[in-house]
């Protein structure tokens, strides 16, 4: 069984400029992923895709592998992530002529991961035989008791048949906690979500979405805090 982990980090970033190698707690936060992945110990290969001839520096002084760079057609802001990663898979066929068997996207701006999670990802997609796995965190309140703002500026909620439920009896609800994917290459071919889907349940303390400085701190503040409690 061979494995990679592909971690996309073009240099193009436009709500943090340098994004994806902006210092955080000491190193650039690319670094982060990068040593995951090495912790894991669950990768023949660990190579960062990019179109930034810094951005590659950085990520092979971390331990990470740029053998090519990427094409100017998945650099700009319409490229999917499944447009970069199936340009790295066949890439490596093609150019290497190298396969592999499970295919992990870590991000690049993904500090909290903990190595624990990606091997258990890697462990559920197996026993389950799936063809993807990825991290979610339920929402902090429930959606159901969402609200909107409508065409008169008043205030309404959305599932008004929910207007008097407790929100301890509402559904769980979970959203995509944004730091990697495993995926059979075989399987995937045009979304990372599949009818054969499954997921690993994270806590809010393990996720944090990085659009802005404020969100920057934040994923600072959560970072220490685990490792406080390791």
């Amino acid at each position: 069984m061979k494995n990679i982990a592909i971690i996309p980090a073009r240099g193009g970033s436009k709500r943090i400029p340098r994004k994806n190698i902006k210092n955080f707690l000491g190193k650039p936060i690319i670094a982060y992923s990068i040593e995951s992945a090495i912790q894991s110990k669950l990768f023949d290969e660990i190579m960062v895709s990019t179109d930034d001839e810094e951005i590659a520096e950085v990520a092979k002084k971390y331990g990470a592998s740029v053998p090519f760079m990427r094409s100017k057609e998945n650099a700009d802001d319409f490229a999917s992530t499944m447009d970069v990663l199936h340009e790295v898979v066949t890439s490596y066929k093609k150019e290497l002529n190298k396969e592999f068997d499970y295919v992990c996207c870590i991000y690049a701006t993904a500090p909290l991961i903990q190595v624990e999670q990606l091997k258990k990802g890697l462990e559920l997609l197996l026993k389950e035989h799936l063809a993807s796995v990825y991290p979610i965190v339920p929402f902090s309140y429930p959606i159901w008791r969402g609200v909107k703002i409508n065409e008169l500026g008043h205030t309404e909620m959305i599932w008004k048949e929910f207007i008097n439920s407790r929100s301890q009896d509402l559904e769980k609800v979970f959203h995509d906690a944004g730091q990697w994917y495993w995926y059979n290459p075989l399987r995937v071919t045009n979304s990372l979500i599949t009818t054969e889907t499954s997921s690993i349940i994270l806590s809010e303390e393990e996720v944090q979405d990085i659009d802005t400085e404020i969100d920057w701190k934040l994923a600072e503040m959560k970072y220490e805090l685990l490792q406080n409690f390791k």
